[in-house]
């Protein structure tokens, strides 16, 4: 079983989804379902295969979460440091060509958002990124072409 690596606030993120699933979500459709029995007839009933659906989607993402939690490779980002970008480093990069800065954390797959800066680990960027240092300058292919960009700081929160 492979092992998924993720940091203790997107494990923390995925625990609260699914708390939130199988308190609220998963109640809410078995009445909903329940009400949409007592008005007769499911063949032409759409409000109870709507309901259905959607108790079908819930299940499917519970059992999801189930797994990535079971499988989850949690890194604790606090107690690294150094120069050398890997899982879980906030880096701050320059592009070379138009000096304009960019800083993303390198996150787990399953929580990455680029909007929020969280770039996941399996992304082109950061796997350029992995085990490059300070001062580096990184190539990178995008959909717009070449990119250069060069690390002008790491951390780890």
């Amino acid at each position: 079983m492979e092992k998924i690596p993720m940091t203790p606030e997107g494990l923390g993120r995925l625990e609260e989804e699914r708390k939130r699933l199988m308190s609220e979500e998963r109640p809410r459709i078995i009445r909903a379902i329940a009400a949409a029995r007592e008005h007769g007839d499911l063949k032409e009933n759409a409000e109870y295969h709507a309901a259905r659906e959607r108790q079908s989607f819930i299940e499917g993402r519970l059992a999801e979460l189930d797994d990535l939690v079971s499988r989850a490779e949690v890194i604790d980002t606090t107690k690294l440091s150094g120069d050398v970008v890997r899982f879980g480093a906030t880096v701050l990069l320059a592009d070379e060509d138009t000096d304009e800065e960019t800083t993303y954390q390198i996150v787990g797959s399953h929580e990455s958002d680029i909007d929020s800066g969280r770039l996941s680990v399996t992304s082109p960027l950061a796997r350029a990124l992995i085990g490059k240092s300070l001062g580096d300058s990184v190539e990178v292919t995008t959909p717009r072409g070449l990119k250069f960009y060069e690390i002008v700081k790491v951390g780890y929160l």
